[in-house]
């Protein structure tokens, strides 16, 4: 099968899979809410949610580097569609407790750390010579459209006619992703047949990799400090809309919707940006953007002006994602790609259910999410300045400039 026909197999199944992982991330902390209002409760959900990446993230990219990674992804889209499946039954039944969504999260947030590891290690070896940051534009489109743009309103409406229904199809969704991949044919190892190493060894190699290279150390940095402030704000997502802004528990996907239009916009104007201005610019810019949003978002109490601010803060975040997405496939080799995004996603994703607790402190101790937002917008702004100098030295322009500066490591 060549490039032309792999692609659009892999961005089938991300739209699925996120489809229904957006279905799901709308309906569980809806879910919570008719059974708790506490904000440290509510943000220890997300903060479970994301809680497996920072235990296993390192241990699942070694494993996407020793087996074939396709088959990887429908192992933990299957698995997802189980546990959610399970999940719908108990709802369905009454048989729901805060710690049960808190289980289900943790089950879940383990086989995406599988799925999305893997995923992001397929690229290279799907797309080939084409642009990488063409697919992974289109690849965080699709993340886009299915988590906010389709997934939350379909989400807060499903849960709103029956409390089962949306996990109903956040089960079908991981499903379809599953068999999707089906039709992706060929192998698709991070090393061919050789016999793997210690698993402790494969670790230690991807963690010395990257602490040997001064770019993507500083990226990663940035990267996580982003991840940990916007969470504290993200994980109150659903209290600001509902008590802050009193929207309905239907309207709360809608809101998320036009954060899913503004997602969209960044991911389709990116590579044009990345050509117009390069991806030091981008990431700066994009950051100095997010605050904008998210302080923005603490100083009003319209629901349209609060979700046009999301809008601007989803639009940002994706160009953000978007360049350091294409920074680690231009620089890593194939062979480590995994390992090196375990480690990766360790820091930056693990850096979440932090983010995610403290927002929930926060909130309790400022006695609003808008005042959570309007504090994550600053921080946020400091980091840009951080990232500013951290990477004045790089020039993240073109491909050309790319292969030069952004291989440069420490001796």
């Amino acid at each position: 099968m060549d490039n032309a026909r792999r692609l659009p197999w892999l961005l089938t199944s991300s739209a699925a899979s996120h489809l229904g992982d957006g279905i799901g991330k709308v309906a569980l902390p809806l879910l919570a809410t008719t059974l708790t209002h506490d904000p440290v409760l509510i943000a220890g959900l997300s903060a479970t949610q994301f809680l497996p990446w920072l235990l296993f993230a390192a241990v699942a990219g070694a494993l996407v580097d020793r087996i074939d990674r396709r088959r990887a992804m429908v192992a933990a889209n299957t698995a997802r569609a189980a546990a959610v499946g399970v999940l719908a039954v108990l709802v369905a039944t009454g048989g729901m407790t805060i710690w049960l969504v808190y289980l289900t999260a943790l089950v879940i947030g383990t086989a995406e750390t599988i799925a999305d590891s893997a995923a992001n290690a397929l690229v290279p070896a799907v797309v080939g010579d084409g642009s990488l940051d063409a697919a992974n534009s289109k690849l965080q489109a699709c993340e886009i459209v299915g988590q906010t743009f389709l997934g939350g309103p379909i989400g807060s409406l499903a849960f709103a006619l029956f409390a089962a229904f949306p996990f109903v199809l956040n089960s079908a969704g991981f499903a379809i992703a599953a068999a999707v991949l089906l039709g992706l044919t060929g192998t698709y190892r991070g090393r061919g047949e050789e016999r793997p190493t210690r698993l402790r060894t494969e670790l230690a190699d991807g963690l010395r990799w990257l602490r040997g290279h001064r770019l993507l150390r500083r990226l990663v940095v940035v990267a996580g400090l982003l991840s940990l402030v916007s969470e504290l704000a993200q994980a109150q997502l659903v209290l600001y809309a509902l008590d802050d802004l009193r929207l309905s528990d239907a309207a709360f996907g809608f809101f998320a919707f036009v954060g899913g239009i503004g997602g969209l916009a960044g991911a389709g104007v990116t590579p044009r940006l990345v050509r117009a201005a390069g991806r030091r610019a981008v990431v700066v810019g994009g950051i100095v953007c997010c605050g904008a949003g998210f302080g923005g978002m603490g100083l009003v109490r319209s629901p349209v002006a609060g979700a046009a601010l999301f809008g601007l803060f989803a639009a940002a975040v994706v160009a953000v994602n978007v360049v350091l997405a294409t920074a680690r496939h231009t620089l890593v080799p194939g062979e480590l790609l995994g390992r090196v995004l375990g480690v990766w996603r360790t820091v930056v994703w693990g850096a979440i259910p932090l983010g995610a607790l403290l927002g929930g402190l926060l909130t309790g101790a400022l006695g609003s999410a808008a005042r959570t937002f309007a504090g994550s917008g600053v921080a946020m702004l400091v980091i840009a300045a951080f990232a500013f100098g951290a990477l004045r030295r790089f020039p993240l322009g073109d491909e050309s400039d790319s292969a030069r500066a952004l291989m440069h490591r420490d001796p």
